[in-house]
């Protein structure tokens, strides 16, 4: 715990994922809230085939989910959301012409569902 997912669009060639999801994790650390690093766990998802809005110009996204367990305030929910956009927004040199949207979501994963183990520690 937490679970970060990022989705890129396929025509941000700047993007170095294993950068970004990096920088994303050493966020995550910074910000206090999670007990060891080893237990954030990140992939990223390069989008192939997407649209964004109806228009015909060249458009993107970036989108950044970070799944935690329930109970954290709406101010710390939203200083890690912060922190991630900051993050995001700084990760590469955008490409111009090119409409990025970036945006972050913080989703609560039910605490009394939720069930882990590690295995070869």
């Amino acid at each position: 715990m937490p679970h970060l997912h990022m989705e890129y669009t396929a025509n941000l060639p700047e993007l170095n994922a294993d950068v970004a999801l990096m920088r994303l994790n050493n966020a995550l650390v910074a910000s206090g809230q999670f007990g060891a690093e080893f237990d954030i766990k990140a992939r990223a998802v390069r989008v192939e085939t997407f649209r964004v809005g109806t228009a015909l110009g060249e458009r993107a996204f970036v989108h950044v989910k970070l799944a935690l367990l329930s109970g954290r305030s709406p101010e710390i929910k939203k200083q890690l959301s912060e922190s991630l956009l900051a993050v995001v927004q700084d990760v590469c040199e955008w490409p111009t012409g090119v409409e990025v949207q970036l945006c972050v979501e913080i989703l609560d994963i039910d605490r009394e569902s939720y069930t882990k183990t590690a295995i070869g520690h």
